[in-house]
């Protein structure tokens, strides 16, 4: 058990990599699908009202991920989820 910490934010994380990473369709929407329903665990587990809705906010952008069509070479969405994992956010 750990404390002071929401482990289901580090596996929402490694799945939304998993999703950038994945090399066809399917993968990529099983992850982001993985993903989102991890940020909604770690949203439905936290205390703090801000990083809730940071978290369900991060589920919704997940979900749009998954369901968006899959790009060539250049896929907005995951470009943009890429930025979003990259930036800073609130401590977990």
């Amino acid at each position: 058990m750990s404390f002071g910490r929401n482990p289901h934010v580090a596996k929402a994380e490694i799945a939304e990599q998993k999703a950038l990473l994945a090399r066809d369709n399917t993968a990529r929407e099983q992850a982001w699908r993985e993903a989102a329903r991890q940020w909604d665990r770690a949203a439905e587990r936290e205390n703090d009202d801000a990083r809730s809705q940071s978290y369900s906010d991060r589920a919704q952008a997940a979900r749009n991920n998954a369901d968006a069509p899959a790009g060539g070479d250049g896929d907005t969405n995951a470009d943009e989820a890429a930025q979003a994992a990259a930036k800073p956010g609130l401590p977990n």
